[in-house]
């Protein structure tokens, strides 16, 4: 096969023009935003600190395009141990269990802080930081999300191969549509946006998820 049709045939962020699109958009809309959110990331600590004493925030690494390491911030709506607390969980409820194996998720999670931490969850606040992220370029805007390894490891091979050729997202087409919180659901969205993309796609999905969110459901 001619090498002009193996990169037409490459999915559109795979390439290197729409790619760099897709970080200028990123970029021009993350500067504003994150100036506009500092006033409310700084109130979300502050409330975090005077319900828990444990830090305002959190890290984790994740996995980012061509499966570079970086660190995610977020504001902490989970109790210290919350490993442990899960842990528990699963060995003492089946349907939990299954639930938890099912989509890595947990309908009602006992890890959460009490109040504070189910209120910033529910309009994604505290998934807020990670604006920082996109101007490091760590992340995009949209994009399927970066997933902890344990929620990595449950998809598919070529799902894994799929999102490791893009930059992880904020927020994503599964985000926004949640009709099916399976895995398999989530590699099926995230897949036809990776082979899909064009800027008007970003920007409908970025209209959707402040939709979702306005009226508090959580899609982040």
């Amino acid at each position: 096969m001619p090498a002009a049709a193996v990169i037409d045939a490459a999915p559109p962020l795979v390439r290197r023009a729409p790619a760099a699109l897709k970080r200028t958009m990123d970029v021009a809309l993350a500067v504003p935003l994150l100036a506009l959110a500092l006033p409310v990331i700084a109130l979300a600590a502050v409330a975090i600190r005077l319900a828990d004493c444990g830090p305002a925030f959190y890290s984790q690494v994740r996995l980012g395009r061509d499966g570079r390491p970086f660190r995610l911030w977020k504001l902490r709506t989970m109790v210290p141990n919350a490993e442990r607390v899960l842990a528990r969980r699963l060995t003492a409820d089946d349907a939990v269990k299954a639930e938890w194996a099912a989509t890595c998720k947990l309908a009602d999670d006992p890890r959460i802080l009490p109040g504070i931490g189910h209120m910033l969850r529910r309009y994604a606040i505290d998934e807020v930081p990670q604006l920082w992220n996109v101007l490091r370029g760590d992340l995009s805007l949209v994009g399927p999300r970066p997933l902890p390894p344990y929620h990595l490891n449950a998809l598919d091979a070529g799902t894994r191969t799929l999102r490791r050729g893009v930059r992880p997202g904020l927020t994503g087409l599964w985000q926004v549509a949640r009709r099916d919180r399976s895995l398999g659901e989530m590699a099926r969205l995230d897949a036809a946006y990776v082979r899909s993309w064009t800027p008007l796609l970003d920007v409908w999905l970025l209209l959707r998820t402040i939709v979702v969110l306005s009226g508090g459901r959580h899609c982040l």
